[in-house]
């Protein structure tokens, strides 16, 4: 059941509430990935996302259901589980920046790259920057996997319905081509948006 008692927020205020906000002039939007699979999976998602809107210059902006999914390109039963999840934020951070901040929140929860596809306490990826098409080896834009991954294209159909991966096209598509098999929704887990 929802609350009578809360009423959305209308879109002119949500507008006023950006126009006033002159910390971010002329924002972009970026979509990040998140996922956890060693620890307080879900403690340590929020302490991203919570970091994030920390981040001088960033916003988040919507963050998505929490999914459970097995680790990808490793043998099955050979690591935990992943909790992923998608956040959308508002950012005037360039590309670059942005990818040192999610590598600096790595870091604060101990992320050790040992292996590839290894287990990780947190990982951060960027999966889309405005319309921003890189092949930057530092940062490939959108994320080269992204559109094959349905952990990823899960979570980010339920923020933005609408969405569309650069150069790709619609999330909405690319999801039916990946089927959402082994992306289990994990309704009894939330994250929330940054007070």
């Amino acid at each position: 059941m929802s609350d009578p008692t809360v009423q959305p927020v209308p879109a002119s205020v949500v507008e006023q509430v950006d126009a006033a906000d002159t910390t971010l002039s002329n924002p972009k939007r970026a979509v990040i990935a998140l996922g956890a699979n060693l620890g307080n999976r879900l403690e340590t998602l929020q302490g991203a996302i919570d970091a994030l809107e920390d981040t001088p210059g960033v916003r988040v902006r919507a963050v998505s259901p929490v999914y459970e999914t097995e680790p990808w390109g490793v043998e099955p039963g050979s690591q935990p589980s992943y909790l992923n999840a998608v956040v959308v934020v508002k950012t005037t951070l360039p590309p670059s920046s942005l990818l040192e901040r999610g590598q600096a929140i790595e870091e604060a929860f101990d992320r050790v790259r040992e292996e590839r596809w290894g287990p990780r306490t947190i990982d951060v990826d960027i999966v889309a920057y405005a319309e921003v098409i890189s092949d930057d080896p530092v940062l490939t834009l959108p994320h080269p996997r992204a559109h094959e991954r349905a952990f990823v294209l899960v979570p980010w159909y339920d923020v933005e319905p609408e969405a569309q991966l650069p150069g790709r096209g619609p999330v909405a598509e690319l999801l039916v081509g990946v089927g959402r098999e082994g992306v289990v929704p994990r309704a009894d887990l939330e994250l929330r948006l940054p007070e």
